[in-house]
């Protein structure tokens, strides 16, 4: 049996896939699996074991033309566009299962009802499983109270070579700040309040702090080590997504907002301090244990809106204080370890 899944286009939302994706292994495993994604999303599924083959959308001149080839016999979509069943029935692929949304039902050969609110857990990692189970492909919800990525030793040690060239020392405690979120800027604590954090830490505990993100976050890192009276590793727009969890893992502590990076880290199995605002953490906590939320929620939270239409009342009540003493108790911990 050859199966095709269409991964989301959201790097966090790829995270919270990987048990439903670990479940289509586990209920066909002598099946020949291929992810289509975003080349973002691609490699962090890259020498994880969850597929034989990864597609890249921007690598296919033909995307249609490309999966008809490969002669699937199922495809499963975790994407919820109208593009992807669009895309599997030119393809001509003969079983299509997707949620039944964004107008593609008449596309689908097993249009799933979507969940209703209180039907199944919040937490989006349910929604993919919920797919596979509707679909006759899972028995039951399994309980998922980790989700992990591998790292190979060697990536590991060549993310740690590589932070100590770019600045941070070989001994020190390490803190992994991502103060960016693709989706908008209404997930995002103030750079002020990041660069406040960060001179309180490197003071208390004579840490690095390192700051990653992606290209288009370089201007918010900028601004955070403008406003900093130490010394930063600014490494936001020099790291790749494919190393990006070797890089949490030799980190001590991630400090975050709700975000692709935040699910990254806690998938590394670093330590993760979450700051959320204007979304919701029963939907979209980090998925481990090793996990401190840091929420002040005003009434109008969760909207989940791009960007705040008054004065991000969701990010500004969280002072400084609060992400310290979360992240404090991290760091002390990795301290007696």
């Amino acid at each position: 049996m050859k199966i095709l899944v269409r991964a989301p286009n959201w790097v966090g939302d790829a995270i919270m896939t990987i048990p439903a994706l670990q479940a289509i292994r586990a209920h066909e495993p002598n099946a020949e699996i291929t992810i289509l994604a975003r080349r973002w999303v691609s490699a962090l599924y890259q020498g994880q074991g969850l597929a034989d083959h990864l597609l890249v959308m921007e690598g296919l001149a033909d995307p249609s033309a490309t999966l008809r080839a490969g002669h699937y016999d199922a495809a499963i979509l975790f994407q919820n566009a109208f593009h992807a069943a669009w895309l599997t029935w030119r393809a001509g692929i003969p079983e299509r299962i997707g949620y039944a949304r964004d107008g593609r039902g008449e596309l689908l050969t097993r249009a799933i009802p979507v969940p209703l609110l209180g039907e199944i857990p919040a937490h989006e990692t349910y929604y993919f499983l919920e797919l596979l189970r509707r679909a006759g492909w899972v028995a039951r919800l399994p309980a998922v109270d980790e989700i992990r990525l591998k790292i190979s030793p060697e990536s590991r040690d060549r993310a740690a070579k590589q932070l100590i060239s770019a600045g941070a020392r070989p001994s020190s405690r390490r803190i992994a700040i991502a103060p960016g979120a693709a989706y908008g800027s209404a997930k995002c604590w103030p750079p002020a309040r990041f660069a406040d954090l960060a001179g309180r830490l490197i003071a208390r505990f004579d840490a690095d702090v390192v700051l990653f993100g992606a290209p288009s976050e370089r201007d918010i890192a900028a601004r955070i080590v403008s406003g900093m009276r130490h010394r930063a590793v600014n490494l936001a727009g020099e790291t790749s997504i494919e190393d990006l969890a070797a890089y949490f893992s030799a980190c001590d502590v991630f400090i975050g907002n709700d975000s692709g990076a935040m699910h990254v880290a806690a998938a590394a199995g670093v330590p993760v301090v979450a700051i959320f605002g204007s979304t919701d953490p029963d939907g979209t906590a980090p998925v481990t244990s090793r996990r401190t939320l840091v929420r002040v929620a005003p009434s109008c939270s969760p909207c989940f809106l791009r960007q705040c239409p008054v004065d991000h009342r969701c990010m500004t009540r969280i002072e400084v204080g609060l992400v310290e003493e979360a992240a404090g108790k991290w760091l002390e911990q990795r301290g007696r370890e």
